[in-house]
């Protein structure tokens, strides 16, 4: 297996899904070890820093890549599995910033209140322990809570042509800050210009769902994937796999057309695994799913709909690849 190591100067970033140059080209079973920027741009680094003061909205989200994969062509199949995230830093920050999170006014819910009081903390991490510990701005409590580092940001370029900030998610990926991007996840992704121009960033230490007040524990990361390429298949969305969960995202606004999105593009995966006309999985998906919310904050809000494999009989997607990528995967550790 190929294995490329990158990481990007701060003049190579980008913060675009497509419109941008590649900035490597790889074959398809190409191991990647990245190294990614935080969703900050590193301009917070201390509870002292004020982050109206501090972030500059377009150098946000800073993406490494995009990489050329060859012979991928609209319509393919891009298949990205996770094989390993690191914290490239020993802290993590998360941050309050004025109008943006989902308790408070924002430019598309507009409200007569002022902003919410920002401020930022600061997450050391126990790599020992695997641990990120919270500590609040006043008051001695203090809680470790375990590592579990995640991508928010993962995808390939729009169609037609198109140029989306690195701050939305949409059906080309994206930011949808979803915490099923980790380690032992395939994610799949319909590819819709030569080379699919794929990129990564966004590193979070750790996330709950929803990623409530806009930011989570936000970090450098040192990424390890295998990029590989399916000919054809190209879902309508982005569609994840682990070893027991089939799971697709929706990015819309409201939240309840990200999770109509969602729950139609699993209808027409399971018809797909199992045969099933569209109103009998339609049926068996009201009985089964999980809605898991992935973020409420962003431009477009992200909801997965997940299901587990157990309760559904053995069947493989995308010929088998997820379980393929899982042992090439292990080869590399």
């Amino acid at each position: 297996m190929d294995v490329v190591d990158f990481v990007p100067e701060p003049n190579q970033f980008v913060y675009t899904f497509g419109g941008s140059q590649p900035a490597a080209t790889i074959a398809p079973g190409t191991a990647l070890r990245l190294w990614s920027e935080d969703a900050f741009n590193n301009a917070i680094t201390s509870v002292a820093d004020i982050p109206s003061e501090k972030l500059d909205s377009r150098y946000l989200n800073p993406q490494t890549g995009p990489f050329y994969v060859e012979g991928a062509q609209p319509g393919d199949t891009l298949a990205v599995h996770i094989v390993d995230l690191t914290p490239a830093r020993s802290w993590g920050a998360s941050a309050m910033i004025p109008f943006f999170g989902g308790l408070t006014a924002t430019d598309r819910t507009s409200l007569l209140h002022d902003p919410l009081p920002e401020g930022v903390w600061i997450y050391e991490i126990d790599s020992a322990a695997q641990t990120v510990g919270f500590q609040p701005r006043r008051g001695d409590f203090e809680l470790a809570l375990p590592l579990e580092p995640m991508l928010g940001t993962v995808g390939v370029a729009p169609a037609g042509g198109e140029v989306h900030s690195s701050l939305t998610p949409e059906r080309y990926g994206g930011n949808m800050d979803t915490p099923e991007m980790k380690i032992g996840t395939t994610a799949y992704f319909g590819v819709n210009v030569d080379g699919a121009m794929f990129s990564i960033g966004d590193g979070h230490y750790r996330q709950g769902e929803g990623e409530a007040c806009g930011t989570a524990v936000e970090g450098a990361m040192n990424s390890t994937i295998i990029v590989d390429l399916i000919k054809g298949g190209a879902p309508a969305w982005p569609r994840l796999e682990t070893d027991g969960h089939w799971m697709v995202v929706g990015s819309s606004r409201p939240m309840e057309d990200s999770w109509r999105i969602s729950q139609v593009e699993m209808i027409r995966w399971l018809g797909e695994l199992y045969g099933l006309e569209t109103m009998d999985a339609y049926q068996l998906l009201t009985q089964i799913s999980l809605v898991p919310v992935a973020n409420v904050v962003d431009t477009n809000y992200s909801v997965v709909t997940k299901i587990a494999k157990s309760l559904l009989p053995t069947r493989s997607a995308f010929d088998g690849i997820h379980a393929d990528l899982r042992d090439r995967a292990r080869s590399l550790s």
